[in-house]
Order: C-alpha cells, then structure tokens, then sequence
C-alpha cells in the first residue's frame, strides 16, 4: 500500500459499544465518504436504520433491512472521525474524492465506572480508519476504438 495517497485516524478509547461499531462499519466499509457522511446523518436522525448481521439477538425487523437499530451515539463517534479523516487528506493535499477502504472496530480496556453500592464497567473502543483518495480511470477502449475507424 502506497503511503502518497492514503489518510489514516485513529479513534482510542472511544466510549462506544464495540459491537454497535462493528456493524456501522460493515455498512459504511468500501463507500465514499461523502456517501458514508450522508448515512451517518440519516441515522442519527432515525431515518434510516442500521442493519444488524452479527449480534442480532432479539433484534426488531425494519422495513427494507430485517433486524436493525439506530445507535445514535456510535454514529456520532464515527462520523466525527470520517470527518477527521477527510481533514487528514486534505491536510496531506489528497482531493475530497475519497473512497473509505479500512475501517475496524476493536475492543479496548475496560474501565470501572464507580458507584455507591457497586461498580460497573464501562465500555470503550478502539476504531481505526484508512481513507484512500479514487483515482478516475480514463477509458482507453473507446479512444482505441476510434482511431482504427
């Protein structure tokens, strides 16, 4: 992998829910940023759900989709760094066009969350994001084509 046209962020400790990350970077994973940016927006305004594929446990059908959810907090998080990202190229002088080509959702330590009687543990993730910027590819059959004409 070239580094000359990659942007890399990395989210540590974020308190999201792992699982809830997995699946919104199952949806938004090989999309453009812009796309993804645009599902983001409409998930948080629960316009349209995220389809749950793995951890679908008593999970309700959505129209369209089967099992899904809405899990406005994590697609806060993760929108904030795609736009992290898109800072990030900008920043190493790539073009806007750019297509999200690694995104992954790992578990992070967890932390205790004190309380009176108990304590609880909080939960926390680590997401890392590689945006490469797209290359429009010319189409040489159709000049090939004309010229033997």
């Amino acid at each position: 992998m070239e580094n000359q046209d990659i942007a890399i962020v990395n989210g540590k400790n974020l308190p999201i829910s792992t699982k809830k990350s997995v699946e919104i970077c199952n949806l938004i994973r090989s999309m453009s940023t812009k796309k993804a940016k645009a599902v983001l927006n409409r998930v948080i305004l629960m316009k349209e759900a995220v389809p749950y594929r793995r951890y679908n446990d008593n999970t309700s059908h959505r129209p369209g989709i089967g099992p899904g959810k809405y899990p406005i907090k994590t697609s806060k998080e993760i929108l904030r760094l795609v736009e992290s990202a898109e800072a990030n190229a900008q920043n190493r002088g790539l073009s806007t066009n750019l297509v999200i080509e690694h995104i992954s959702a790992n578990k992070a330590p967890l932390q205790w969350h004190y309380g009176r009687k108990r304590r609880r543990k909080q939960k926390n993730t680590h997401l890392k994001i590689i945006v490469k910027e797209l290359k429009i590819k010319k189409d040489d059959r159709k000049a090939n084509t004309k010229k033997e004409n």
